[in-house]
């Protein structure tokens, strides 16, 4: 995999394609990989880039200090679109939905259109059980670990505490094991994901600078679970009625992991998007 030297540390990426730029963000605990069974679904004629992110799935830790902070991340997505050059880009957001927050802190200026599957969004930080239960590991000696092995059992990661509400479908145990090893294997790569788990969030902050939203122009499409469980269906709705060329396109029998869920239909509705609204 490229890796690319940000001020917070090594960021590790894949990309393929030439043509306008689709940068696919993925959430906490997952990493590049969560897109596979979309990415050779999409039309050809764009460079789709997939950054892993440090939100515990990473590969290789961030510098002892960088700022993960969600602040912080959003800084670090704006500095990872800079160093690749990447300008006009198409960003898509998956359950963690703290790069929505570009558009309020002031660092979008290199994207240009948004695609936005089931993800956090105005107080919905950290989003129902799985996410409360992420927070409650983070704060008990030894919580995280005990976490990722947890999710390596089958049985044990199709309750709703922690990934049965996220995938509809069962998660295959590779897939899983892929995204918890580096957090086993690594304390400083679980030092990074407790960096952003620890940021603290007040509700009006959030909504406001989810509002924020209303401010971005480009074009965006918001394709959101109807079933979901963990990400308000209304949230959906909500989205695209604020921004002023957004548009709402549901996904039936999916959860937050739509692109596992659904992936034909994902790959689909983001080809129409994406060949429409080309730069």
């Amino acid at each position: 995999m490229p890796t690319v030297d940000l001020a917070a540390g090594p960021i590790h990426y894949v990309e393929h394609g030439d043509g306008p730029a689709v940068v696919l963000l993925h959430g906490l605990l997952v990493n590049h990989t969560v897109w596979d069974e979309v990415i050779d679904r999409l039309p050809a004629g764009f460079r789709y880039v997939r950054p892993d992110l440090p939100l515990g799935a990473h590969p290789e830790p961030m510098r002892p200090d960088a700022d993960l902070s969600l602040h912080g991340l959003n800084r670090l997505v704006a500095d990872f679109l800079a160093a690749l050059g990447l300008t006009d880009a198409t960003l898509v957001h998956s359950d963690w939905g703290g790069a929505l927050f570009l558009t309020a802190y002031g660092l979008d200026e290199r994207v240009g259109r948004l695609i936005l599957l089931p993800c956090e969004a105005f107080d919905n930080f950290p989003p129902g059980l799985p996410g409360k239960m992420a927070v409650l590991a983070s704060r008990i000696p030894g919580g995280l670990p005990l976490a990722l092995r947890q999710l390596r059992v089958s049985w044990l990661r199709k309750t709703p505490l922690l990934l049965g509400w996220m995938a509809r479908r069962p998660l295959r145990d590779d897939l899983v094991r892929a995204w918890t090893e580096p957090g086993l294997r690594s304390k400083e790569v679980r030092r990074d994901l407790l960096k952003y788990v620890a940021t603290h969030f007040t509700a009006t902050e959030l909504v406001a600078d989810t509002e924020a939203l209303q401010h971005f122009t480009g074009p965006a499409l918001v394709l959101w679970s109807s079933a979901g469980k963990v990400m308000p269906r209304s949230h959906g709705r909500r989205l695209a009625n604020l921004m002023p060329n957004g548009t709402l396109v549901e996904v039936d029998d999916a959860y937050v992991l739509s692109m596992l869920d659904r992936p034909e239909t994902i790959a689909r509705a983001m080809s129409e998007f994406l060949v429409a609204k080309r730069p």
